[in-house]
């Protein structure tokens, strides 16, 4: 593993196991969610975040976290192993309120309430983003390691399984 990606719904844990992914193998992490927001909670331009992103994959190693739909397919291109959490919509949104009053490493502010556009599209996210996901993912098994988590569990495990075996290169 050189290149990573971690999808998935927000709140089902994605910063925080890229960044227990990232302690691990010492891959360099990147947080898209800092890549596209400012610390005002405006956006850089769609052109200005492709560029930087497009910088990124072209290096050596990385993990890169977070959906971002429209550079899914740029990322996959150059991943070799992709990590989707695919947890229960329950457990997405319980993630995403716990968060609230954190301070976190992976967004440029507090969040201070759960945003009610943003509860929505967690709850449509099974239904309107993931199968846009799977069907991307069909298109690189076989070029790209596809780890699908369906449980907090499962991540705990495997990053367990990892911390034991891993070699850095």
């Amino acid at each position: 593993m050189r290149k990573a990606i971690v999808i998935g719904c927000p709140g089902a844990g994605k910063s925080t196991f890229a960044k227990r992914l990232h302690e691990v193998t010492g891959l360099p992490l990147y947080y898209l969610d800092m890549l596209w927001h400012k610390p005002d909670r405006t956006n850089i331009l769609k052109e200005e975040f492709d560029t930087r992103l497009g910088e990124i994959v072209q290096k050596d190693r990385w993990i890169i976290d977070g959906n971002y739909q429209r550079t899914l397919k740029m990322r996959l291109k150059e991943c070799d192993t992709v990590f989707l959490l695919d947890y229960p919509l329950e457990v997405c949104l319980a993630g995403a309120e716990s968060r609230i009053g954190v301070k976190r490493e992976d967004l440029p502010w507090l969040e201070t309430e759960f945003d009610e556009e943003f509860k929505r599209w967690i709850m449509g996210f099974p239904e309107n983003e993931l199968p846009q996901i799977y069907e991307l993912l069909e298109q690189y098994k076989g070029k790209t390691d596809i780890v699908i988590f369906r449980s907090r569990e499962e991540t705990k495990k495997y990053l367990a399984r990892l911390t034991c075996n891993y070699t850095f290169e």
